[in-house]
């Protein structure tokens, strides 16, 4: 369950051995609040009841039961309660290799597949999000499985496109992804902006402007998502919340169990608790 104090709140974050490069998310929020952040592969979700205010680079796109929301990888994004009732969704986390495979069996798409709009009033489409989640809750794999290649092939027809290709860097592009890869390579002892930028022969509000251009979020901002990425990967692997939380930099487990809700939507002790098991039946873990 996710949030003390907010008891209209619940949220199940979990694999299915049945679907291997799938997670799967479904959660009502109220006042639960996901700061920006972005995913590696995508996000595909059907809100059921209530609306769902997505921030994106182009601006806030407000979905209702019916309708699908596509994020590519990488897209910094938002959400929050687009109604103060707030909203329940059911929400699927394919990988790169699972879109892409399926693209290359049903589309003509080629290069890296993606989906030309965020949101499509889709309720056939919405309905199928919800039975891959229904099957593998009921540990019926080949449902869970064949169900999920039909949704990623009717969302691909319609909505697909061909991501593009990554432009030579400009001079400030490349100083963005060079801070990139020093954060990541001391992420648990990251610079301060003056020293980063002074590291890479430039100026701190330079860098911090060509940051956010590249990246979509400050520096900073992209630091945190980072950290609860790499501390997903060690809870995946079993590692326990306070040694995953050292690993990453965080200050402490409470300081990675603020900002893993926030960006996750359920705290890291449940997370790891779903992966510590098979999971074939899901039944019971929410309402």
């Amino acid at each position: 369950m996710a949030g003390a104090g907010q008891a209209q709140e619940w949220a199940r974050h979990w694999k299915y051995a049945g679907l291997p490069g799938l997670d799967l998310l479904r959660a009502r929020y109220v006042r639960h609040t996901f700061p920006r952040h972005s995913h590696e592969g995508y996000v595909l979700a059907s809100v059921t009841r209530g609306v769902e205010a997505v921030g994106l680079p182009e601006g806030t796109v407000c979905a209702g039961p019916g309708s699908v929301i596509m994020i590519n990888p990488e897209v910094p994004h938002t959400a929050r309660a687009g109604i103060p009732d707030g909203w329940v969704y059911d929400t699927l986390y394919p990988s790169a290799r699972v879109v892409g495979a399926v693209a290359a069996d049903l589309t003509r798409l080629r290069g890296t597949p993606g989906f030309a709009r965020t949101s499509a009033v889709d309720p056939r489409g919405a309905r199928l999000i919800t039975e891959v989640h229904r099957a593998a809750e009921e540990g019926n794999a080949l449902a869970a499985d064949s169900v999920l290649r039909v949704l990623l092939g009717r969302l691909l027809r319609a909505h697909g496109t061909v991501l593009p290709a990554r432009a030579p860097l400009a001079a400030g592009s490349r100083d963005a992804a060079r801070a990139r890869a020093v954060l990541e390579d001391r992420m648990d002892r990251p610079p301060t902006l003056e020293a980063l930028a002074a590291e890479l022969g430039t100026s701190p509000f330079a860098l911090l402007r060509a940051f956010k251009k590249q990246y979509g979020m400050p520096p900073h901002t992209w630091l945190t998502d980072a950290r609860v990425r790499r501390a997903r990967r060690l809870l995946d692997k079993g590692t326990a919340p306070a040694e995953a939380a050292t690993a990453v930099g965080f200050t402490d487990q409470p300081h990675l169990n603020r900002h893993f809700t926030r960006i996750v939507g359920v705290p890291p002790g449940a997370y790891r608790r779903e992966r510590a098991g098979t999971y074939k039946t899901g039944r019971g873990h929410a309402p």
